[in-house]
């Protein structure tokens, strides 16, 4: 009779067991291969991160959204990519999340709302919201809410592995234009998908942080791949497809060798400015700065 039990035991755990493995208590990949949709032919940036950096799925309500590239030492994002579709309703109210697999590596790789006390796993792996507090800088999402259609993929930008220290003078000045002036041309020009990839650009020296504890990018950058566009583009848009790129600076006082200063322009935005530029030209900054060859989208997008 046990030996019966234990055959039939065995094979309902059996039967289960794909079921079991449907669920996410995912370990921290090495790879973006849950989130490959996010990239241009499924392929992410090469030599953006030598060390310390750990692949992002960004999962909220059981499903992935977009994808991050998140640096431990900097408890920030390097980037994120996403593929951008303009917003079906209004910015959410914010209610600010966490990546629990980044403090367990067995938690469920669910994105999760901060919750009071904050864990000191939490604290120890990433930022938390206690970093932004009393501090003169915004938290400057790489994937702005109001590029994603649904209500569901707008509250998963929410995420501080999506968020780094932006000056509000960058944030809600020449950088929102930027963002606005991106979705336009999608609109207008996109036929079918339009990948982007928003990071940042650490200091070369004297590095910057919040609270001693979060990496201050010196610059924000942002790249767009549209590989298929209208037609009859008119002459004057013809230069932003299929690719088209961007550089602001995140301190007024940076030098402007990057990214020239407009002193006519009003003094809550000076220094702030935002540089259009080929694809080449910023995967040319990103190499110097970087000290390694840079390749943003798979065959630059062709």
């Amino acid at each position: 009779q046990s030996q019966r039990e234990l055959i039939l035991f065995v094979g309902a755990f059996l039967l289960l067991l794909p079921w079991f493995g449907g669920l996410v208590l995912g370990e921290l990949s090495d790879n973006f291969s849950q989130c490959l949709d996010f990239f241009y032919n499924r392929t992410p940036p090469k030599g953006v991160c030598a060390a310390g950096c750990q692949p992002i799925c960004q999962r909220y309500r059981n499903q992935y959204h977009f994808a991050s590239l998140y640096h431990h030492e900097h408890r920030a994002p390097l980037y994120s990519a996403y593929t951008l579709s303009p917003a079906d309703g209004k910015r959410p109210k914010a209610f600010w999340m966490y990546e629990p697999q980044l403090a367990f590596s067995r938690a469920n790789s669910e994105m999760t709302p901060f919750q009071t006390p904050v864990d000191q796993n939490v604290i120890e792996s990433q930022a938390v919201l206690q970093d932004y507090k009393n501090t003169t800088y915004t938290k400057g999402h790489l994937n702005p809410s109001m590029h994603q259609r649904t209500k569901e993929d707008r509250e998963a930008t929410f995420t501080l592995t999506n968020i780094v220290p932006q000056r509000a003078g960058s944030n809600s000045g020449p950088w929102s234009i930027l963002e606005n002036e991106v979705l336009r041309k999608f609109k207008a020009f996109c036929n079918g998908m339009m990948y982007v990839i928003t990071g940042t650009m650490p200091y070369m020296s004297g590095a910057q942080w919040i609270n001693n504890r979060v990496s201050v990018p010196e610059y924000i950058w942002s790249a767009y791949c549209c590989p298929s566009y209208r037609d009859s583009l008119p002459m004057s848009v013809r230069p932003f497809f299929p690719t088209y790129a961007a550089v602001g600076r995140n301190d007024c006082n940076s030098t402007q060798e990057i990214v020239p200063v407009n002193t006519k322009v009003k003094a809550s935005v000076r220094g702030y400015d935002v540089r259009r530029m080929s694809l080449e030209a910023l995967e040319n900054i990103l190499t110097k700065r970087l000290a390694m060859p840079i390749s943003l989208f798979d065959g630059q997008c062709q």
